[in-house]
């Protein structure tokens, strides 16, 4: 019996090396006719295990001679990409392959090579096994591929036009206008130290983003409702839990996307019987969440059938309803349920439709709430342009009340604008994802070419589209030298003014062989406008592009817009200078004095933002904050007249 069991595990043994040192042969043969320089590692970066496990296995793996890691040191970091980004192709060059006995992994900074990858879907997929846990809640646009993707993208692109972006101008500016009068405090006067900017933009993302996701209104501490209001909107946007429930509304989506990583990865019946309090709130957060979806749902079909959904204004959840139950099809052929024949509708089920409003949060949510706390960040520690922002500002729209903004009269102007500058430059710096997986097809190997030489990408490679490295690559982007530190060029540093240099990059054709032709609905225009710079087209992709682009990309930048031109058309930012003297020793300060305390707050500040961390998206997650001041034009104490 023991002879017996020896033998088997020498068998599984010897089964499992046989297995590792086949698929690293087999991969280094590919990796090999590739072209392009490799790597051999023992454990993939993107395996699950070993990432869970990096601590251990890397200081292992450095106990071998130096020469079988040097060369890769800073890829065996989790967080590389945003701590080496573009350095780390500098020295390894603009595409190469990191190869394990598991996979192969093809990194790369190169908008050449970046942007024939994301316009040609079909011969790069997206790796939909790595989105597999976000269809947990129900299949959408994010977990597929195929003609189910075609099918979704089509049926839930048709919420995102510009009428609806117009809604979500409205929108924003109303809840900004609600945060701002928090920060202000119950005096109205401000000029408090604000140490909670990080949540508090989250919640005027999660604000906006459920008015888009459900048509509901959620109100500030301190407001009201009108008396006239529908009672459902009261219902779900009290702090109190409705019946049936043990959380609000607010509460039980904002802790589940607080506790998003944990409800995806771990299973729930080990959070049932972990004895921890983080896991119990998690599963309470997440059971009334959903429970909410499917009342949502259940009320909007409801709805549909008793014609009460017009289809007017902000509501994807709605609309999805009523492409599903409503006699209307959203592609404009033949009457859903009416006797007229012709081509079968599709239509999603009441899973997908949970899933894609689902999706639609988390995809909307988190990136927008990051970019706005590391745009507010960067303008109070870079005075000089916090004040061409609201130069420009008072331009476009003066002392104009912002309930009275115009969408068409004032979008675009605020786009070709300090502000629209502003979020390019966040973006360009803090993308809300580093680097954007995609695959090489698994029928066959797929070609690239990068300055004028052909590649061989091995079938079924992973592909890592290292955004935030190619947005820090010099070749793409107007430099000067660094007014910051002693660099050759600003290119680490925040310069939302380089956006203005009028000639945009000499680039080759955008044209690429084999590129999708087909229009898979949803926002097809540029990301940044027509008067600022355009990087080359690969260059600069925050939120990806070609057929897999995000959904909500123009939504997105709407609400960073409307949300800065709010703030500072009547209001500055400056960093919080408690930590190095209180306001009374601020007042009897000299301007040189005040300049070196806030050069130390700058300090602190850059250092901070450095330590970002990207899970799931990019951001400083409650680790560490920066506390920042809001204050009337006209009262400030640094920014002013602080030049960096």
């Amino acid at each position: 019996m023991v002879s017996t069991i020896l033998l088997l595990l020498g068998a599984a043994i010897s089964y499992c090396i046989f297995s590792i040192v086949s698929g690293l042969r087999h991969n280094i043969a590919a990796a090999k006719r590739s072209g392009l320089p490799y790597f051999v590692v023992p454990i993939s970066p993107w395996n699950r295990i070993g990432q869970i496990f990096n601590k251990f296995w890397v200081p292992v793996y450095k106990l071998l001679p130096r020469k079988y890691w040097q060369d890769i040191e800073p890829l065996l970091n989790l967080q590389w990409q945003f701590i080496h980004n573009h350095k780390v192709f500098e020295k390894l060059g603009d595409a190469f392959l990191i190869v394990s006995p598991q996979k192969i992994i093809v990194f790369t900074e190169n908008a050449e090579a970046i942007h024939q990858v994301t316009s040609k879907r079909e011969a790069f997929p997206k790796p939909t096994e790595a989105y597999a846990i976000l269809g947990q809640y129900g299949e959408n646009v994010v977990t597929l591929e195929g003609a189910a993707w075609r099918m979704h993208r089509k049926i839930t692109s048709a919420s995102f036009n510009e009428k609806n972006a117009a809604l979500v101008f409205k929108e924003s500016i109303s809840q900004t206008q609600g945060l701002v009068n928090i920060w202000l405090g119950p005096d109205g006067l401000g000029n408090k130290t604000v140490r909670t900017l990080e949540a508090d933009t989250r919640s005027l993302m999660l604000n906006i983003i459920t008015n888009i996701g459900f048509g509901l209104k959620i109100l500030w501490p301190g407001q009201e409702f009108p008396s006239d209001a529908d009672p459902r909107l009261a219902k779900y946007a009290t702090q109190d839990p409705p019946e049936g429930h043990t959380m609000s509304f607010v509460d039980s989506l904002a802790r589940t996307l607080d506790y998003l990583i944990l409800l995806l990865i771990a299973p729930k019946w080990i959070l049932r019987i972990v004895p921890n309090k983080h896991a119990k709130t998690a599963l309470e957060a997440e059971s009334n969440f959903v429970g909410y979806l499917n009342e949502f749902l259940q009320e909007k079909i409801e709805d549909v059938r008793n014609g009460n959904n017009t289809g007017e204004g902000l509501d994807i959840m709605g609309s999805l309803a009523r492409s599903s139950y409503g006699d209307l099809p959203t592609n404009g052929s033949a009457t859903a349920g009416s006797g007229r024949k012709g081509p079968q509708i599709a239509k999603l089920t009441d899973s997908e439709i949970i899933g894609n409003a689902f999706i639609n949060i988390v995809a909307g949510h988190e990136t927008t709430a990051n970019t706005i706390h590391f745009s507010l960040i960067e303008l109070a520690t870079n005075p000089a342009s916090q004040r061409r922002l609201q130069r420009d500002v008072d331009n476009i729209l003066g002392d104009a009340d912002p309930k009275t903004w115009d969408y068409e009269k004032n979008i675009n102007p605020l786009l070709g604008s300090m502000v629209g500058a502003t979020i390019n430059e966040t973006l360009r710096m803090e993308p809300p994802v580093v680097d954007i997986p995609k695959m090489v097809s698994p029928t066959q190997d797929q070609p690239i070419t990068i300055d004028g030489e052909r590649y061989l990408l091995p079938r079924k490679a992973t592909i890592g589209m290292v955004t935030i490295a190619s947005q820090r690559n010099p070749r793409y982007w107007p430099t000067r030298p660094s007014k910051i530190t002693n660099a050759e060029t600003d290119i680490d540093d925040f310069v939302p003014e380089r956006w203005f240099q009028t000639e945009s990059a000499k680039s080759k054709s955008d044209a690429v062989e084999g590129a999708d032709t087909e229009d898979f609905g949803g926002f097809s225009g540029s990301d940044t406008s027509a008067q600022l710079y355009r990087p080359p087209r690969g260059a600069f992709i925050p939120f990806s592009d070609g057929a897999r682009a995000c959904l909500g990309r123009r939504m997105a930048i709407v609400e960073l817009v409307s949300a800065l031109a709010v703030i500072f058309q009547k209001y500055s930012i400056e960093l919080a200078v408690d930590e190095w003297a209180d306001d009374d020793k601020v007042a009897k300060m000299s301007k040189d004095e005040k300049a070196k305390v806030y050069k130390l707050a700058q300090d602190k500040s850059r250092s901070i933002v450095k330590q970002a961390t990207s899970m799931i998206t990019l951001g400083l997650h409650g680790k560490s904050h920066i506390p920042v001041r809001i204050v009337r034009r006209g009262e400030e104490r640094f920014v002013d007249w602080v030049d960096l």
